[in-house]
């Protein structure tokens, strides 16, 4: 691949819709002009993930991440900033016609891309094998077209056969330049050069950007010796405990149903889909891990649990179940007639009497596994005394008070036991709990630290991502590199919290040139002259922007200068996507606040405002009153230092420079009176 030309690097800025691109992530409800939701990047139970499509960028005011869509796919996916690029060109159809480059990048870009081109490659061998070869055909198709699923759907899931030879695959592999390491390194060639999966119908998993990270082959003869399933080895781009089969075709339909369902098989799954129940996954038979959780919970709070009717291994599975309510979802739970499984029980009732069962059969988790347990201890109190203390170790795991005050009062009608008993025995399971939450926490702690102090002290590396946008339009393949801040965030969570840093001397004036500069300094301040908010701005601070008190923001106007005189635009995406990683979170912190201007006194209360444009259009008056706030505060200063000139001449006799400093005071305080008129302000008192 190439490089991604400028010019072609603005249209899919330009074009890519924050909202839109999140969605596909995290699930988002309307609040004001803005969306919110739960924060991908850190784990959270009340939403402080802001998206503004006005604004076009996100921002979390828990952790502090924010962006463009580009910084957005490259945080959550691990893409590098041409990878982010090309996401978005296919996504919103802008073609790429990308300038040739140099060998060593051809190379470079291979390499990094490498795990996800050998699976895609081993994806299309595989399901040629299934259309093409007679093993494939006769064994493989013949499987998947028993079990009810289309050709098209066949295609669509990425299904296929691994022939019976000993290396078909590998050496087919080799023969087209894939390397043998890689192969090894993602489980499809063994240690001793021979096919991983062989004589198998193969299931790909994805991950959420539809790329292809592992697979699962099913063995199809009576060999009691070989497992049913083997699976893919966990890579560098492959964690089986953060990822659901399925995930990547459910994930619009759970967030526009609200409600993720979920079942054990990749076949439940394949089968559900092509009836049109799109929002269900898998966990692949294992155990529902946190990472698994949180993954959905990116999209719904609601889960619905599928169990075939075996009320052994539904008590089994039921113990694993503690995790979810720990991470505040609301759980149901549907028991299918015995004997059935999802697949097994679409097949035979259809799509719409299997909905129409799963709708009135879900039971609420805590209820469920009360009235199923309950039913055993019936006459033992031994048994029914373990019982109440099981279901109130549930209980108390719910982070919400309310919700488990209402689980309590339910759960002593069912067990006819006191509500008072359950609710002492319940703060008794919560503080239990909490202590042991903070012990792992600071176990997890002293980990980290002891970590930290083996890690060998590196230098600084040098600064890496994408430049600021030039003439050239080349971008390198490294990712940003993490600011001070970024990098002290452990897990998401920050390591330490540190005072909040005090504003000096001219900090807050100069911060709200620097914002208005991001935000609105291309556009115009007066039209008819073709003079925009930045030439504006930058005309008039001209000769005192080397005088910023604060460093990154005498850089930013410095850096708007340069753009101004090399005719470059000053607009917010080149801050947003800029090199200098300082810069573009400040860009984010600066022009997406958690306030809004509430659009209800309009809707509601028909009260509009009159006397200016609304706040997001009143660049031009905005620009005038933060220039002549920032002129008022420096000419504040440029007073006091001229104080102690003349304090300093006055001591020194030296009455002909004092004069000067003296008709200079004049001069500077004429000015600032004349400011303190137009801000309607009042001027200080001098201090002793």
């Amino acid at each position: 691949m190439g490089m991604i030309p400028e010019k072609t690097v603005q249209e899919i800025l330009d074009t890519a819709r924050i909202e839109d691109v999140v969605e596909e992530f995290v699930s988002l409800k309307r609040r004001g002009s803005n969306m919110i939701g739960l924060c991908p990047f850190h784990n959270e139970k009340t939403p402080s993930f802001t998206v503004s499509p006005s604004k076009n960028l996100f921002k979390c005011f828990g952790c502090g991440k924010g962006g463009s869509s580009v910084q957005f796919l490259m945080e959550h996916e691990g893409h590098t900033f041409p990878e982010a690029l090309r996401y978005l060109a296919k996504k919103y159809n802008i073609e790429i016609e990308e300038i040739a480059s140099s060998k060593e990048h051809i190379e470079e870009r291979k390499l990094q891309d490498s795990l996800y081109i050998v699976n895609q490659y081993a994806q299309d061998f595989y399901q040629k094998q299934l259309f093409e070869s007679d093993a494939g055909k006769s064994i493989g198709l013949s499987y998947f077209k028993d079990r009810g699923f289309r050709e098209e759907t066949i295609r669509k899931f990425g299904l296929g056969f691994a022939p019976n030879g000993k290396n078909i695959f590998t050496q087919q592999a080799l023969s087209i330049g894939h390397k043998e390491e890689m192969l090894k390194q993602l489980g499809l060639t063994s240690q001793y050069g021979s096919d991983f999966f062989r004589n198998r119908v193969m299931f790909t998993i994805h991950n959420l950007a539809g790329k292809v990270i592992a697979f699962a082959g099913r063995i199809l003869t009576n060999d009691k010796k070989a497992p049913k399933y083997i699976n893919s080895p966990e890579t560098d781009i492959y964690n089986k405990s953060r990822v659901l089969y399925g995930a990547y075709f459910a994930k619009k339909a759970i967030r526009q149903l609200d409600e993720c369902i979920l079942v054990e098989g990749y076949t439940d799954v394949i089968s559900l889909h092509q009836a049109g129940i799109e929002n269900v996954v898998a966990s692949s038979g294992t155990s529902l891990t946190v990472g698994q959780i949180q993954l959905i919970k990116r999209y719904t709070p609601n889960i619905k649990i599928l169990y075939d009717g075996d009320p052994a291994g539904i008590k089994a599975a039921l113990r694993g179940l503690d995790l979810v309510l720990e991470q505040d979802m609301n759980v149901k739970v549907v028991l299918l007639p015995e004997g059935e499984d999802p697949d097994s029980y679409l097949q035979s009732v259809g799509a719409s009497e299997f909905r129409k069962y799963v709708d009135e059969q879900a039971k609420d988790f805590i209820l469920f596994k009360t009235q199923l347990l309950m039913a055993e201890t019936a006459n033992d109190p031994i048994k029914r005394s373990e019982l109440i203390k099981d279901i109130v170790s549930s209980i108390a795991l719910i982070p919400d008070p309310i919700k488990r005050s209402l689980y309590i009062r339910e759960c002593s009608t069912v067990m006819e036991v006191s509500e008072e008993l359950l609710v002492e025995e319940s703060n008794r399971a919560v503080a239990l709990h909490m202590r042991k939450q903070r012990q792992e926490e600071r176990r997890e702690q002293r980990r980290r630290e002891r970590e930290q102090q083996r890690k060998p002290q590196s230098p600084s590396r040098p600064q890496e991502g994408p430049p600021a946008r030039s003439g050239d339009g080349y971008f390198p393949d490294a990712p940003p590199a993490l600011s001070e801040e970024e990098a002290e965030l452990i897990d998401g969570e920050p390591a330490t919290t540190a005072p909040p840093k005090r504003a000096i001397g001219n900090e807050f004036q100069e911060k709200d040139i620097i914002r208005l500069l991001i935000e609105s300094g291309s556009k115009w301040h007066d039209e008819a002259k073709g003079i925009n908010i930045a030439t504006f701005i930058l005309s008039e601070i001209e000769e005192i922007i080397d005088d910023f008190d604060n460093p990154l923001y005498g850089r930013i106007a410095k850096d708007c200068l340069q753009r101004l005189v090399t005719n470059k635009s000053v607009d917010t995406q080149y801050f947003l996507n800029h090199s200098d990683t300082e810069i573009s979170k400040i860009a984010v912190d600066l022009i997406h606040s958690p306030f809004e201007y509430s659009p209800n006194w309009e809707e509601k209360h028909s009260i509009v405002l009159r006397t200016q444009p609304m706040p997001e259009l009143n660049f031009t008056k905005d620009s005038e009153q933060a220039l002549n706030r920032f002129k008022f505060s420096k000419i504040g200063k440029m007073l006091k230092v001229n104080q102690e000139r003349i304090k300093k001449a006055q001591e020194e006799n030296d009455w002909e420079l004092m004069q000067r400093y003296i008709k200079v005071d004049l001069k500077l305080r004429a000015s600032r009176s004349e400011l303190a008129s137009i801000l309607k302000t009042v001027i200080p008192p001098p201090t002793a």
